[in-house]
């Protein structure tokens, strides 16, 4: 692959995902989630399966331990997450998403795929489903980064 290919590729994928990111972030707000935005979306995708700690979410949006604790701060303020005792840990709080918390991952899920579907019509179902498979191959378990 040239250089000038190369570019082109990254740039298209990084197009990609930024409107990806702002088509979700849209939908949750239409889906009537308030006051949220796509950080709050990649903490989320972090917490939703188990929980985390804030050093935890802090690797993972490749921040510093204390902008992870503003923003579940943030969150917990705005009802979507709790800081719980944890299980393991004595000396750690778990950051676990509450039912609102929930409900906006399942609104996020719902936005995004109206969003694929929109690829769909561009570059067919089976365009879509060789897309995912190649891009799972490159960034089989990537964290799902921000990008501010």
């Amino acid at each position: 692959m040239q250089n000038s290919d190369a570019m082109a590729l990254t740039a298209a994928l990084l197009a990609a995902a930024g409107g990806l990111t702002q088509r979700i972030n849209e939908g949750v707000v239409a889906r009537g989630f308030e006051g949220v935005r796509p950080a709050h979306g990649f903490a989320f995708a972090r917490l939703a399966p188990d929980g985390a700690t804030v050093t935890d979410l802090a690797v993972h949006l490749g921040v510093t331990k204390q902008a992870a604790s503003q923003l579940v701060d943030e969150l917990t303020r705005k009802g979507y997450a709790e800081r719980r005792p944890h299980p393991l840990d004595a000396r750690a709080r778990l950051v676990v998403l509450t039912e609102a918390g929930w409900a906006c991952t399942r609104a996020a899920e719902a936005a995004a795929a109206e969003a694929v579907g929109a690829w769909a019509d561009v570059l067919g179902e089976d365009g879509v489903r060789a897309l995912l498979d190649g891009l799972l191959r490159v960034a089989p378990n990537g964290p799902l980064r921000p990008t501010w």
